[in-house]
């Protein structure tokens, strides 16, 4: 099924996504990377804030190329998620709802998806260059040595992803093989 959805995303709005909906997304999300997922981790040690509410934030996990002239940003494709599972289930016990990637991601994570009714999308990888005519604002907010990998704020209009984990765990990376397997 397809559904255009918006920033914040709540639990109102994870409860009606099912594994496999195509969705697209409008509204502001968050791109963190394996060292910024780090600083952040480093912050909560040290019991000071995140550099933004993750309360129904969506983060996306990305580090785009540099803009090309009249361009908001450069080539903007996802990462594989599972380097950030370290850190996952404690920002979703935080308030994240929803994370943008590619990959499969640890049980771990998956447990913390559904005990906090969140979601895992996943973008097209390769696909960068169309996806970054999604995005109408990028800054960087925070971490800004990191250079790609700083936290950047992007507003996004239809942001084309799929559910690949829903807030009840089923797995679009699992159902499908087995689909595949009974054809």
């Amino acid at each position: 099924m397809e559904k255009h959805i918006h920033t914040p995303v709540t639990e109102s709005v994870t409860k009606n996504l099912k594994s496999g909906d195509y969705i697209y997304l409008t509204g502001v999300i968050y791109t963190a990377r394996d060292a910024a997922h780090k600083r952040m981790a480093e912050a909560l040690d040290r019991g000071e804030n995140l550099p933004f509410d993750i309360k129904d934030a969506v983060i996306y996990y990305m580090g785009p190329s540099p803009a090309r002239e009249g361009q908001v940003i450069g080539s903007a494709g996802p990462t594989t998620a599972s380097r950030m599972d370290k850190y996952t289930p404690r920002l979703l016990n935080l308030g994240l709802k929803a994370m943008i990637g590619k990959g499969k991601r640890s049980r771990e994570t998956v447990d913390a998806i559904v005990r906090n009714r969140a979601v895992y999308f996943a973008a097209v990888g390769g696909a960068g260059a169309l996806i970054s005519k999604c995005v109408k604002k990028s800054e960087v907010i925070c971490y800004d040595d990191l250079g790609t990998e700083a936290v950047r704020r992007m507003e996004v209009e239809n942001f084309p992803m799929v559910v690949v984990i829903d807030a009840e765990g089923n797995n679009l990376y699992e159902t499908a093989v087995e689909a595949y397997r009974e054809k």
